[in-house]
């Protein structure tokens, strides 16, 4: 499955992407928020594919989606929807390397990912949990609609997480 928005195409994950993988998730903002997976190495970044996403499209359809710019597919982040067996509905989770930072990609790759899982996947209810020191990503899960609900306790992770959460009545709007 690719998906196209006007500036960006998600696809799914190939083990040509391991580098990439392994620049991003080196990232300090990435381990800062989100975890450090513990990738340093491009065997490790195509374990990491066949564990996480690569797992995640045979399991349930989706799972996370590589970003690029449309205009030379240079890889830039990644976004898609995961289904954690803490969580009752599936996440929608995304990373972008910090030179693409406030140029709108977050929200319209995320705008893109809530739409196929209403369109594609017939889902009515996606969830999102982030750092509470997380603003950046706080404000844009406001503005595609998500409302805080209450905080989780997930395993590996030693105090409760806020989860928001979205409905497909939600409105997805533009940047």
């Amino acid at each position: 499955m690719v998906l196209e928005t006007e500036r960006l195409t998600l696809r799914r994950f190939a083990y040509e992407d391991a580098a990439f993988i392994v620049e991003l998730l080196n990232d300090p903002s990435f381990i800062e928020n989100i975890a450090d997976k513990g990738v340093r190495t491009l065997d490790d970044a195509r374990r990491y594919l066949d564990d996480g996403p690569l797992a995640s499209y045979a399991a349930h359809g989706f799972g996370l989606w590589r970003v690029g710019l449309k205009a030379d597919d240079t890889p830039i982040g990644m976004c898609g929807l995961l289904k954690r067996d803490a969580l009752d509905d599936p996440d929608i989770g995304y990373a972008f390397l910090p030179r693409y930072a406030g140029r709108g990609y977050a929200h319209e790759a995320a705008a893109a990912t809530l739409a196929c899982a209403r369109d594609a996947f017939g889902l009515r209810r996606v969830v999102a949990i982030v750092s509470a020191g997380n603003a950046r990503s706080i404000g844009l899960l406001g503005k595609l609609g998500f409302a805080y609900e209450r905080e989780v306790l997930l395993p590996h992770h030693a105090a409760p997480i806020p989860l928001y959460g979205w409905r497909a009545e939600a409105v997805v709007g533009a940047a």
